[in-house]
């Protein structure tokens, strides 16, 4: 009876915290964020310069972007579209509970692997809409101004503190319809595409069922000794990720691989190798690896010898993005202008998405508005050619003994994830 009692305690308190992460991460004051119309703004390998405006021009030496002959995408509104266009995962309530637990919300302590999905997010946007893609609908979202905005945060504070002492929800088989969407586009491909990128969100639904979603990332994370409620850190994300691209039996996605470097190092020939082996044949398009990079910038903050390298790798056109930031905040960087960086903030606490049910909104998951030292290195060949005792782990295995021991370690410390 003891045991019980002490478990009962544990549950409510459990749920009182969820509770007040709830209403702590709803409260966002929004603030404006400005650019300069003299400098470019790069956005995932993508180039615009807002001082022309009306122009079609080729970039110069002159104009400060890292990469040559690239066309400048000059409207404003082009820009607006293409970063709402990315996918935000973001804090929510009120989803089924994850299994194991009480938890029906991952307020204050799911930012890392918020980002990580968003991350792996663009990589499968882009493997399979390509870069230039952006949403159509994208300029349509509104905002909520500030007085419905502080109305929409109690009415969600007391929804979510009934629903944390409530049972569990009903969890949906998923059931995608999209014939009212079809009459919205122009062409077949635009259908197409909109059918792939509702496809492409689906798998990152707040339930069981999703494959890359939170319940399924948690999973995979228990082999690291993490569990719902703990904070994950950007390297045993890299991994939780690998495992649930391979694990997944979606048939779109047998061509797509992970691949998560070692001591800072990508060996290629273990790239092409996995590539290779992702499926035994098919068309070669169909085939990607993701290739992740955990890194650390610096000691208790981030190194500004760094800050060159990071914008290099951020202006590269086929970058995902860039995941981390302190210790237990995660963000998304997506893009810089001059030294500063722009981000995706999952620090927002957003109402569960079914994404089961006919035409679910995408709206609440779109956002409204030089190097001294290597931060890592490309080396020919295998890894196993160096005889590196800590790069000799069979992937096979999730985590071997040794990668269970560093991961462990780096779940404490401050990383950031290329």
């Amino acid at each position: 009876m003891e045991a019980t009692g002490t478990d009962e305690v544990d549950k409510l308190k459990t749920k009182f915290i969820s509770a007040w992460n709830n209403m702590k991460y709803s409260w966002v004051l929004k603030t404006k964020t400005y650019f300069s119309r003299n400098s470019p703004v790069l956005l995932l390998g993508k180039c615009y310069h807002f001082k022309y405006e009306d122009e079609n021009k080729m970039l110069t030496a002159r104009s400060g972007c890292t990469i040559e002959d690239r066309v400048i995408a000059g409207s404003v509104e082009e820009f607006r579209k293409d970063f709402i266009s990315r996918i935000w995962l973001t804090y929510r309530e009120e989803f089924p509970p994850i299994e194991g637990s009480t938890l029906t919300t991952d307020c204050g302590w799911g930012c890392t692997l918020r980002t990580g999905q968003m991350l792996l997010a663009q990589g499968l946007v882009l493997h399979f809409l390509g870069r230039a893609w952006t949403w159509p609908d994208a300029l349509n979202i509104e905002n909520l101004d500030s007085e419905s905005w502080t109305s929409h945060t109690v009415k969600k504070f007391t929804a979510s503190f009934e629903t944390s002492l409530s049972g569990e929800r009903e969890i949906k088989t998923p059931t995608i319809s999209l014939k009212e969407t079809i009459g919205k586009y122009s062409d077949d491909r635009e259908v197409q595409n909109e059918i792939c990128h509702r496809k492409i969100v689906s798998w990152f639904g707040d339930s069981p069922w999703a494959l890359f979603g939170l319940h399924q990332l948690i999973e995979y994370g228990k082999k690291s000794g993490k569990k719902a409620g703990d904070w994950y850190g950007p390297a045993v994300v890299a991994h939780i990720l690998r495992k649930a691209v391979e694990e997944a039996r979606h048939p779109d996605l047998q061509g797509i691989t992970v691949y998560v470097a070692q001591d800072c190092t990508v060996y290629s020939s273990d790239v092409i190798d996995k590539q290779r082996a992702s499926v035994t044949s098919g068309n070669a398009d169909d085939k990607a690896v993701i290739v992740l990079v955990p890194v650390r910038l610096g000691g208790e903050r981030t190194n500004t010898d760094y800050l060159e390298f990071v914008k290099g790798v951020l202006s590269l056109e086929y970058c995902v993005g860039i995941i981390g930031g302190k210790p237990k905040q995660s963000y998304y960087f997506a893009g810089f202008q001059d030294d500063s960086l722009i981000y995706m903030d999952p620090h927002y606490c957003q109402s569960f998405v079914d994404v089961s049910i006919k035409d679910f909104p995408l709206e609440m998951l779109k956002m409204s508005s030089k190097e001294k030292y290597p931060l890592f290195t490309f080396v020919h060949g295998h890894s196993r050619d160096y005889d590196f005792a800590s790069t000799t782990a069979n992937e096979e295995d999730f985590f071997s003994q040794d990668e269970e021991r560093r991961l462990k370690r780096f779940s404490t410390e401050e990383f950031v994830l290329l």
